[in-house]
């Protein structure tokens, strides 16, 4: 694990831990129980409910836990009601039981649940999410697969969930993300030191210290170049963006290969970028762009191809060609990934490292399914065409999910303002820039989505509002979103 990242366990590593430290550590396992339902009992009580506090619990530990906190809440002085959801005396009307809760602890399902909960379990859910009381849930919101995030059913919908130990995959992964609300860890005694290893990791800032900066010997040239090929009519905003944000994010030096009678436009607009019109095609790049098109890339140290490509047939043919030929790192993203739907080997055919960057549309047309079934299986997806493609994958969401089809990162720095056109762009443009800066693939992807990430925030906190933000103020503030310090809030 990357000392930049903040390890994230599935159900098995946390379960090799728990056994590890009952059975070789030595520590009871009431012990860790006890911990555990004393830490959730706290949580609850400092929301300070206004009425009884409803515990529904399960078979397994995980009602245990529900249980201890039942007692421990009952000794701070709270009314609790504590109900087993598998005995045979639950209450058949589960709406009347949790009316007037002052807060609802979910304790029914742990992190070894997988699949769609049956019932009597799919009932007690519903109600809870019914119930209009704050949810707090037990490790890990029932119904939710703490190693994948993936949902097969009904979950309950928490506003706060208490995890032991450590964070879990499925807390951090959408859908599981949108049923976490906020998260806290709580410390339930295992020692330091644990053999079984995470699964995942949260992108930390620390990993922006990778980049190398610059100093008195340092020249344009040695800061790293970046070549970005694309632009079509109606659709030049998307290099400017991708070049302006490589610049900003350190590239000492950048151009664009872009269409001859297009490449007017970017003259005019960016004075700090380089532009080479290749001729061939009518407002777009075609096959008979490439020769000068590679002749960009030839001194790039990192590219991107696709900003702004377009979809018609002799654009999706250059990017076919132009990728297979370029021999630089190159990010490929948008229309370029279009160029690849169904065909991901022929990216990892390419001699030099890549890395993709869809969204879930984009990634569904890379592997032949829809939108709907990437947004389902997110982590899955990732690793899926990561393998395919022999690539790096950077499944961009508000969870954004970074892999190589083996190690796996994730952003937990929520940037609303990012959700609008344009921002894209600039990520390919910080990542290839921190290609170019002499970063690996993956610390590259990771510190382009967290800088973006925090970019985002502070152009929020600078305009405003995050729903005033457009892409060009993330732009201005690649700058806060890249020193190597705390997260920008």
């Amino acid at each position: 694990m990357e000392p930049w990242l903040n390890p994230l366990y599935d159900a098995e590593g946390i379960r090799a831990v728990d056994s590890w430290a009952i059975e070789e550590q030595g520590v009871p396992g009431e012990n860790l129980m006890e911990a555990a339902g004393t830490g959730l009992a706290e949580a609850v009580a400092g929301l300070a409910p206004g009425g009884p506090v409803r515990i529904l619990c399960g078979k397994g530990n995980n009602g245990g836990d529900g249980l201890v906190a039942a007692r421990v809440l009952r000794g701070m002085g709270f009314e609790v009601e504590a109900l087993e959801v598998f005995a045979g005396e639950a209450p058949a009307d589960l709406d009347a039981w949790l009316e007037g809760s002052g807060a609802v602890v979910d304790a029914i399902f742990g992190t070894g649940f997988e699949g769609a909960p049956r019932e009597p379990a799919a009932a007690a859910i519903e109600a809870i999410n019914r119930c209009g009381a704050p949810v707090v849930a037990c490790d890990i919101a029932s119904g939710v697969d703490a190693s994948s995030g993936e949902i097969a059913g009904v979950a309950v919908e928490a506003d706060l969930t208490v995890g032991f130990h450590a964070a879990k995959v499925g807390h951090r992964v959408a859908p599981g993300k949108w049923h976490t609300g906020e998260l806290q860890i709580v410390a339930i005694g295992i020692p330091a030191g644990a053999p079984a290893g995470p699964a995942a990791g949260v992108i930390e800032p620390a990993v922006l210290a990778l980049a190398p900066r610059r100093g008195p010997r340092s020249t344009k040239f040695s800061s790293g170049q970046v070549a970005i090929a694309g632009g079509s009519r109606g659709l030049t905003g998307a290099v400017r963006m991708c070049s302006g944000a490589a610049i900003r994010a350190g590239a000492g030096y950048a151009t664009v290969a872009v269409p001859a009678d297009l490449e007017q436009i970017f003259e005019a607009d960016q004075p700090e970028v380089m532009s080479a019109g290749c001729p061939g095609g009518d407002g777009c790049l075609a096959p008979a762009s490439l020769k000068p098109l590679l002749r960009t890339f030839e001194r790039a140290a990192a590219g991107v191809l696709g900003p702004g490509l377009g979809r018609d047939p002799g654009s999706v043919e250059l990017a076919r060609d132009a990728a297979a030929a370029i021999e630089a790192p190159l990010v490929i993203d948008a229309d370029g990934l279009g160029a690849f739907a169904g065909e991901l080997g022929r990216i990892a055919e390419r001699g030099a490292p890549t890395v993709l960057t869809p969204h879930a549309g984009e990634l569904g047309r890379l592997l032949g399914r829809p939108a709907e079934e990437v947004s389902a299986h997110r982590l899955a997806a990732a690793r899926e065409a990561a393998r395919a493609a022999g690539a790096v994958v950077v499944l961009k969401g508000d969870d954004t999910i970074v892999t190589d089809g083996e190690r796996v990162a994730v952003n937990a720095l929520s940037a609303p303002a990012l959700a609008t056109a344009g921002t894209g762009d600039v990520l390919s443009g910080i990542v290839a820039a921190l290609l170019a800066r002499g970063l690996e693939p993956f610390a590259a992807a990771c510190a382009g989505v967290i800088a973006h990430a925090r970019a985002g925030r502070d152009a929020a906190a600078r305009i405003g509002a995050a729903e005033s933000v457009i892409a060009t103020d993330v732009i201005g503030s690649i700058p806060a979103g890249m020193v190597p310090a705390a997260p920008v809030e």
